[in-house]
């Protein structure tokens, strides 16, 4: 395969496990809501099994996805897990009956979490664990994490954990969790509209800590920009595919996990390592965000 499929290769700093930067998040294999199971299960089958055979070997996914369903398909559809798959989960929250979102953050739900994650995964370990703090909407709030952090800390020496990240995070609590441990990648909202996050970017980029973008499409408002039609137009690409090549571009630590139920779509987004932005493109690209600021206020 070559070095350059998928936008390259990236190891996890302080780990072996090595990814193609583009890989696929599992979301939206739950019905929907991301409630209950597939709407087709073949077809949520099929998109996993492709995805792996195209070569992404980096899965997004959760236990509260559904819940428990989406681990359960990923499990159906590929266990025993193919050599050099690194699927990644998180914590933090649980979907109870009327299924709305809510923090699940003692010690106790976070290590029943771990437990439940390995059961519906079939596996022995997790590879890497993101806490995910349930802040206000789809951005986070300041406040302290460490009580979180360490209680994953203590799974990793038990051996449950092998490596833990963050989500919807802030750079203060990114900070506050590095004095706990190691932190090896960052889950937050990012994409060409939405760019609060460059300066976390640029820190995590030199310390070679792994920046993954949630809503790298716009999420449940899918991203819509004059220029990137322009732009995706003059380049003979869907917009969406110079979406995320813009992210491979912005930064070699950003790795993407863009989601989708449909094999067409998946192998759409899966391509979108063969476009190749000019400086000059990519600056006219990054006027979006401030197109996007001005229509917010």
């Amino acid at each position: 395969m070559s070095a350059a499929k998928l936008g390259g290769r990236f190891t996890f700093i302080g780990t072996s496990l090595t990814v193609h930067r583009i890989g696929y998040g599992a979301m939206q294999l739950a019905g929907p809501g991301v409630w209950g199971p597939p709407r087709n299960p073949d077809a949520a089958f099929a998109v996993l099994r492709e995805a792996v055979e195209a070569g992404a070997n980096h899965i997004d996914t959760s236990d509260f996805y559904g819940p428990h369903l989406t681990n359960q398909v990923i499990r159906q559809a590929l266990h025993p897990y193919p050599e050099g798959l690194v699927i990644v989960t998180k914590l933090g929250a649980r979907r109870p009956p009327d299924r709305s979102w809510q923090p699940s953050i003692s010690p106790e739900a976070l290590t029943a979490g771990v437990h439940d994650n390995l059961r519906h995964l079939g596996l022995d370990t997790l590879y890497i664990v993101n806490y995910r703090v349930m802040g206000a909407g789809h951005g986070p709030e300041e406040g302290s994490i460490a009580e979180q952090v360490r209680v994953l800390a203590d799974l990793r020496r038990q051996g449950l954990i092998r490596h833990i990240g963050l989500s919807n995070v802030t750079a203060n609590q990114v900070a506050e969790a590095q004095t706990i441990t190691d932190i090896v990648c960052v889950q937050n909202n990012y994409n060409l509209a939405h760019r609060h996050d460059d300066a976390l970017i640029n820190d995590l980029a030199q310390k070679g800590i792994a920046y993954v973008p949630f809503f790298p499409l716009g999420g449940f408002t899918p991203l819509q920009s004059a220029t990137l039609s322009k732009v995706a137009g003059r380049l003979g690409a869907t917009p969406m595919q110079i979406a995320l090549a813009w992210l491979l571009h912005r930064s070699p630590n950003i790795l993407l996990i863009p989601g989708t139920s449909s094999v067409a779509h998946l192998r759409e987004n899966l391509a979108a390592w063969q476009v190749t932005l000019s400086p000059e493109t990519m600056v006219e690209l990054d006027g979006i965000a401030d197109e996007s600021a001005r229509v917010e206020h």
